[in-house]
């Protein structure tokens, strides 16, 4: 009898027959070259990396742009504003010093006309004391005249009654006391007084009295 172990194949396979199957199953990574490609994918995501940070170190530089240009826009906006207050203060002194020019040109052409309305109310208190009053031309002139000099600003104050304030008065004597005032006030008028604005162009002349007991 013949030992089976004896047979030898008729078509022996070698060890680790199937191989070509194998090898067939798994992908080629060898490249055009035929060297193997290892990690392509790993090597995109180096690209992208770095990308990223060429990104971040550029992002400090364009805010440092943004913030230089944010402090020279406030620069600028507060010249802005200081040349606007500026130009208000000297507007502000330019209509302050017209005002002046005005009051002083109107108080030079008014002043002296505060004698001829002294006359004129001399004249009438005259004509009052004889129970008359003034009549014909002179009226109309003296009317006339104290509304020319009125709408030019040259304003008429000083009245029996008025409390005494020493800004707009000029007391010429004291007549005594007086039970039925509570402070120094104007008995009689002996000179109206005049302002143009708040400037006084003559003060009123008083008689004044005090109340009782001061």
């Amino acid at each position: 009898m013949t030992d089976p172990r004896d047979e030898v194949p008729s078509d022996p396979q070698p060890a680790g027959a199937g191989g070509d199957d194998v090898a067939e199953d798994l992908p080629d990574t060898s490249g055009a070259d035929g060297r193997v490609e290892d990690g392509g994918p790993l090597e995109s995501q180096g690209v992208a990396d770095v990308t990223e940070a060429g990104d971040a170190t550029a992002s400090p530089a364009e805010a440092d742009e943004l913030t230089l240009a944010r402090i020279a826009l406030e620069e600028r906006t507060l010249d802005l504003q200081r040349l606007q207050a500026e130009y208000l203060n000297y507007k502000r002194r330019v209509e302050r010093d017209r005002e002046k020019v005005v009051q002083n040109a109107t108080y030079a052409a008014l002043a002296p006309i505060t004698e001829v309305l002294d006359n004129i109310d001399r004249a009438r208190e005259s004509a009052q004391s004889h129970g008359q009053g003034l009549d014909g031309g002179f009226k109309a002139v003296a009317d006339q005249l104290e509304r020319t000099v009125a709408a030019a600003g040259l304003l008429k104050f000083g009245e029996p009654g008025d409390a005494f304030d020493p800004t707009f008065h000029e007391a010429l004597a004291h007549q005594g006391e007086d039970p039925e005032v509570s402070v120094t006030t104007v008995k009689v008028v002996a000179k109206a007084g005049y302002r143009i604005g708040e400037r006084v162009v003559r003060a009123a002349q008083v008689l004044v009295v005090d109340p009782a007991g001061g």
